[in-house]
């Protein structure tokens, strides 16, 4: 007994020393931890973000180029990623997610301290503890971070303090709006809004509730459960969504069962620079924005970049016209091309026509050093000669046809041959008042024709130049639409207006009609009424005007030019046009309405620029000319139901417009370039076809001419614009000036109906 009672104090100062040492080992850890959170935030681990990085986190956003109704028409991005707010997130999406990522999201204040202890005792087993605002962090702002474990550690406690501060900074529907942001959903999509596009096609809002399920599925893993590569794990991983939706009560079990029976259904679309809507006039646009930001530049001073500071730049291009627009370009140029390729089966050095061998040796060589294969060689040092030689080793490849692309062998020199068979256009429609642009098709596939025959590639006019000529006489000789001249032979001598030789102009068909009247001159592209009216006028006044109209190529001081011996590209025959149906003013075509920053302020507003050319009464005098054209000339198949040469080329005929039109037909000396330009009151519309080359041409005038060549695209077009009645294009007469002093209704006998198998009066011949 003496010894048990010598032991009791002994026994109560061990107690006493280990609770010391337990407290003592308690305190310094905690301190520890409190430390090391401390030095963590203080940025002694590595860099952790400002108050600034939390305000605006780097999220390498695209830009977006925006229709004038409201349409994407495509991005610039080395990252496509878009922003969304809350409110554009389905809300079967917001539910999917905090279900199955964080179910307790709107409890915790950025750490699942219940979820981190399951975490920790089950040593990861039984599920993660990062909730998405941590999720969120590291996505911001650290990536996947370390494998090593003392290292995973340190970033681990790096996001708690990061999501915390975040759950400071911002609102719950916030941080769900920024994680659906910056998510990497594979395919070059970033974020909801990108994944929802090339996945399904669609906007966020429009997913259904299956669909939002795949997405949520894919924020495990992108690469794993990726809904092309790997189907079925995808529709086990959706269904695995589906289940914690029920768990959470979100939907019921019949909901559920009725989701995990429907198939995977993809609509699958990578976007790319080169494809899509617009691509023609989004590589315009591009060009002109890496001016705008050499000259505009951010607040602090520094450059934007429009592949990551997610502006949104506002266009005139109108998304159903562009579309219109696109379609009446590839409905007719694939029909126009199968006559070209019957055509050149029977000519031995197609597709050029009456060039000699030379000449076609100097066209295979310019392109060939102007391809890829070219410069690829070159900077590996190779020889000349053993370049051309590659040329000519058959290879596998892919080719563009009208019915798809197509694998196939062959050289590379037969294929640049096999490419410049094709014909090609460019269409541009535009708001005469405004300048808007509403439609920009600069050829028939940007993927394998880049030049844009819109903006970039100026060719020769043909009669579409001739209305230049008219307005020049009406204004400088005072004459009317219904002043007569004669048709007849006609010369202008050596050293008049700078000829160098004796000019003498013909007639396409040889015939003379005697007198005529301007109008009736026009509408049948006479080249000797031109011609008499540029002696009279002089060239120098035609050119003066036809730079006030806004065209932008050197034009040569030569009478010629009444035969339209002019390179001029569409945009600024459209702009040229223009200003006659806008009653003389012009308007610089338009393409931008502004430009925002991410955060949706206007960084951007173009001024428009306008200047009087003609008045009234001389644009409508102009406007009566070409009006003439489409009733009783070369546009006439515009308005008849009967058939005519070559009439299963005329793509959508018969057309049978009964509202005003003013247009006017072009075809160019061996028929190189096909033209029409069409207006009604507030919409003009200039289409260009021909072969890359202008030695690769039609050989008659039957399908090379504007009429067959260019004027069914702007018909084709101008039908589905009618049919969509939202667009409101004008089918009403051109504003006729009050009291007006030029006689524009002239006495016509009873017009005929009649076939036009007519050809169009309208091939120039010129000497330069």
């Amino acid at each position: 007994m003496a010894t048990k009672k010598n032991n009791q104090p002994n026994s109560n100062k061990d107690i006493n020393y280990y609770k010391k040492k337990f407290w003592r080992v308690f305190a310094y850890t905690l301190l520890g931890i409190l430390a090391f959170f401390l030095f963590a935030s203080w940025g002694l681990f590595g860099s952790m973000p400002s108050f600034e990085d939390l305000e605006n986190p780097d999220s390498n956003l695209a830009t977006e180029i925006i229709s004038s109704d409201g349409v994407v028409l495509g991005k610039y991005f080395k990252t496509n990623r878009s922003q969304l707010k809350y409110s554009d997130l389905p809300k079967s999406l917001v539910e999917a997610l905090v279900a199955t990522e964080d179910a307790r999201f709107y409890e915790h204040s950025g750490i699942d301290g219940r979820g981190t202890l399951r975490a920790v005792f089950s040593l990861g087993t039984n599920g993660g503890a990062s909730t998405l605002t941590q999720q969120l962090a590291k996505q911001l702002f650290h990536g996947e971070g370390s494998k090593f474990l003392p290292f995973r550690i340190v970033q681990k406690i790096k996001e708690w303090i990061i999501a915390i501060r975040l759950e400071r900074q911002y609102t719950k529907n916030e941080i769900l709006a920024m994680y659906c942001n910056v998510y990497d959903f594979g395919n070059y999509s970033v974020g909801v809004s990108s994944a929802a596009q090339t996945y399904f096609s669609k906007d966020p809002k429009d997913l259904t509730m299956d669909e939002s399920a795949i997405l949520v599925g894919m924020f495990k893993n992108s690469g794993l459960y990726n809904p092309v590569r790997n189907p079925e794990g995808v529709k086990n991983r959706r269904n695995v969504v589906l289940g914690q939706m029920e768990k959470a009560k979100m939907i019921t079990t019949a909901e559920k069962l009725r989701l995990q029976a429907l198939p995977i259904t993809l609509k699958f679309k990578l976007e790319s620079h080169r494809e899509g809507t617009a691509t023609y006039f989004r590589e315009y646009l591009r060009d002109y924005m890496k001016k705008w930001v050499a000259e505009n530049k951010k607040p602090d001073g520094s450059d934007y970049d429009i592949y990551k500071d997610g502006l949104k730049i506002y266009t005139t291009i109108d998304s159903r016209m562009q579309s219109y627009a696109e379609e009446a370009v590839s409905e007719h140029m694939k029909n126009l091309q199968q006559q070209f390729f019957i055509e050149q089966k029977t000519n031995k050095n197609a597709p050029f026509v009456n060039i000699t061998q030379a000449e076609t040796e100097r066209i295979m060589m310019q392109a060939m050093k102007n391809s890829t294969r070219w410069a690829i060689m070159k900077d590996m040092d190779k020889s000349e000669d053993d370049i051309i030689a590659s040329f000519k080793v058959k290879t596998q490849m892919r080719i563009f046809t009208w019915k798809g692309e197509r694998d196939t062998i062959m050289t590379p020199l037969d294929s640049i041959r096999y490419y410049k068979h094709f014909l090609q256009s460019g269409l541009m429609a535009m708001e005469p008042q405004t300048g808007s642009i509403k439609a920009w098709v600069g050829g028939i596939n940007y993927k394998y024709f880049q030049y844009d025959h819109v903006g970039q590639g100026a060719r020769q006019v043909g009669s579409t130049f001739k209305p230049f000529v008219y307005a020049t006489a009406i204004e400088q000789l005072n004459m009317s639409p219904c002043d007569s001249i004669l048709d007849g032979p006609f010369m202008i001598h050596k050293g008049r207006h700078h000829v160098t030789e004796d000019w003498e102009p013909r007639n396409s068909d040889n015939k003379y009609r005697g007198m005529v009247t301007l109008k009736q001159g026009l509408a049948n592209s006479i080249n000797t009424v031109s011609a008499k009216l540029i002696d009279r006028t002089g060239p120098e006044a035609v050119v003066e005007l036809t730079q006030k109209l806004g065209v932008k190529t050197e034009i040569p001081v030569q009478p010629s030019i009444a035969l339209g011996a002019v390179d001029i590209t569409v945009e600024d025959m459209v702009a040229a046009y223009s200003t006659f149906a806008n009653q003389g003013v012009y308007v610089k075509p338009q393409f931008l309405s502004r430009i925002e920053n991410k955060s949706g302020e206007v960084i951007y507003e173009p001024i428009p620029e306008s200047h009087d050319v003609l008045n009234k009464d001389i644009a409508f005098a102009v406007i009566k000319l070409l009006e003439g054209v489409t009733e009783t000339g070369s546009g006439a198949r515009l308005r008849t139901e009967g058939g005519g040469s070559g009439d299963n080329r005329w793509t959508g005929y018969p057309y049978m417009f009964r509202n005003p039109i003013a247009g006017k037909t072009g075809t160019t000396q061996n028929q190189s370039d096909g033209w029409f330009m069409g207006m009604v009151p507030n919409l003009v519309t200039g289409v260009w076809v021909g072969c890359e080359d202008r030695s690769a041409r039609f050989k008659s005038l039957t399908y090379g001419q504007g009429a067959t060549a260019a004027l069914p695209v702007w018909a084709y077009f101008m039908k589905l614009c009618y049919k969509d009645e939202a667009l409101q294009i004008s089918k009403s007469e051109f504003e006729r000036p009050a009291n007006l002093s030029i006689k524009v209704d002239c006495y016509s006998r009873p017009a005929v109906v009649k076939d036009t198998t007519q050809t169009e009066q309208n091939t120039d011949e010129f000497q330069l």
